[in-house]
């Protein structure tokens, strides 16, 4: 019952992080980025969110379809719409 606990309180503060965070669209827009910077920003910004996307499947011992579904749920999350 107490690791249930840890591991909710440990996921909850996790996707809390994630979400203050800007995507990588809204961070190149903020920064008023364009041309070959945005798109070598963008590149970094999703290649740095795939990693996290990963770990963070990882530390939930996702596999198979959930893995999956995590995955393209955190880097739609990470990449924000297209501006």
């Amino acid at each position: 019952m107490k690791s249930i606990f840890v591991f909710s309180l440990l996921a909850a503060l996790s996707t809390l992080s994630w979400a203050q965070e800007a995507s990588c669209n809204t961070a190149a827009a903020e920064k008023k980025l364009a041309g070959g910077a945005k798109n070598a920003f963008l590149k970094k910004c999703e290649k740095d969110a795939a990693a996290q996307c990963e770990a963070a499947a990882a530390e939930r011992k996702l596999a198979g379809a959930a893995k999956n579904s995590h995955i393209k749920k955190c880097m739609k999350e990470a990449v924000g719409e297209a501006s």
